[in-house]
């Protein structure tokens, strides 16, 4: 775990995108406002975290994310998930309701994979493991960005190259077998009675606006923010508006003193 930003009280805990760790939220865990602790989780396989004998399961990863936090002292957060990171926010949420006071949905979705993202994420983990490489990895930055950050933020696509080559292959297989196997959380999120920000880049051509709509649909208390050109790391590309959107999700949890 890694504390991005200094406060008190409930904490907003960051999840981050796959093939990354916790530094896809520095910029905008900076940009919040004094007092909102912000605490960055690097998932199994991701950073500093090892597998640890999981078999590969978003719901083992939500579990062992719990564990971590609430050994940490942590009763109950703001869970913000991008990407796989939001997977993990969403089983979380399912397996430890009580955990979570409010859910932020960055790039991501509630829907399962469908047979042929499926096949691909395997296929992807095989060539990870039988290669130990990151190779089959190192496209996926020019993927998540947005066509703006390509052609106007070129040293973002350095930076993100930059944290692919730290992470491991076995760490990064393990995450493609458990996105493969997760479920559908939408019915999760018609139940869910705390706050919901969904969060979207309008560049993000891997969860499009489709995917945060139907989101924003099921949960009760929803909002959504659309981020302009932004691709799929919105909070990396454009850390203002996402901090803002976040720090609002927040303030719905926990009243901020103004």
């Amino acid at each position: 775990m890694h504390e991005l930003h200094g406060g008190g009280g409930m904490p907003l805990v960051l999840l981050p995108a796959y093939p990354l760790d916790c530094r896809v939220w520095q910029a905008m865990a900076a940009q919040l406002p004094w007092g909102v602790r912000a605490i960055a989780v690097d998932l199994p396989g991701q950073g500093h975290s090892d597998i640890g004998g999981l078999a590969p399961s978003i719901d083992l990863a939500a579990d062992a994310v719990y564990r971590s936090l609430t050994s940490y002292g942590i009763a109950n957060a703001v869970v913000v998930g991008m990407s796989m990171g939001g997977y993990v926010a969403l089983a979380l949420a399912d397996r430890h309701p009580g955990f979570v006071a409010g859910l932020g949905l960055v790039d991501t979705k509630s829907t399962a994979d469908t047979d042929e993202a499926r096949a691909r994420r395997i296929a992807t983990a095989r060539e990870l493991e039988m290669s130990q490489t990151l190779q089959a990895a190192m496209g996926m930055p020019g993927i998540l960005l947005g066509q703006s950050s390509l052609e106007h933020r070129r040293d973002l696509l350095a930076t993100l190259e930059g944290w692919v080559r730290g992470q491991s292959p076995l760490g990064l297989a393990w995450s493609q077998r458990a996105m493969a196997r997760r479920g559908d959380k939408t019915g999760m999120l018609r139940h869910f009675i705390g706050p919901v920000s969904v969060v979207v880049g309008d560049q993000d051509e891997i969860t499009p606006l489709s995917d945060a709509q139907h989101m924003a649909d099921a949960a009760p208390d929803s909002t959504l923010t659309l981020v302009p050109g932004a691709g799929h790391l919105s909070a990396l590309e454009d850390p203002y508006t996402v901090a803002a959107a976040l720090n609002a999700l927040h303030a719905q949890v926990v009243p901020h003193r103004r």
